[in-house]
């Protein structure tokens, strides 16, 4: 890990892949900028990063970008490694509870492969 690294993000499965592949140039470098602030910050602002309240352990990326907004769930593994898993761009105000699931689903994959 880099020195200025304050936490690692890292990709797990392909769900993030196919969602990052879709999405534009420009809205791709805001992800990145946004993946690199969680790496590089101490303190993020929950702006940009929040746990998703009555889950154990989910939180979101949170990506805003010409008037869209994107998220990408991810959790903690081993104190400050973050694994980024699945995105999908959020049009309602509500967080949709597939997206939740989907989510719990391979985030319990994940521990259970490990």
């Amino acid at each position: 890990m880099n020195s200025d690294v304050v936490r690692e993000v890292v990709f797990y499965g392909k769900h993030f892949r196919y969602f990052y592949q879709v999405l534009n140039k420009k809205t791709r470098l805001k992800v990145d900028w946004t993946i690199n602030l969680l790496e590089t910050v101490e303190h993020v602002p929950e702006k940009y990063f929040k746990h998703l309240s009555g889950t154990e352990g989910l939180y979101e990326i949170r990506v805003e970008f010409e008037s869209n907004i994107y998220r990408i769930f991810s959790f903690f593994d081993a104190g400050k490694l973050i694994i980024a898993i699945n995105g999908f761009q959020k049009k309602t105000s509500k967080t949709p509870k597939s997206e939740i699931d989907k989510a719990l689903k391979i985030k319990k994959q994940y521990f259970n492969e490990k």
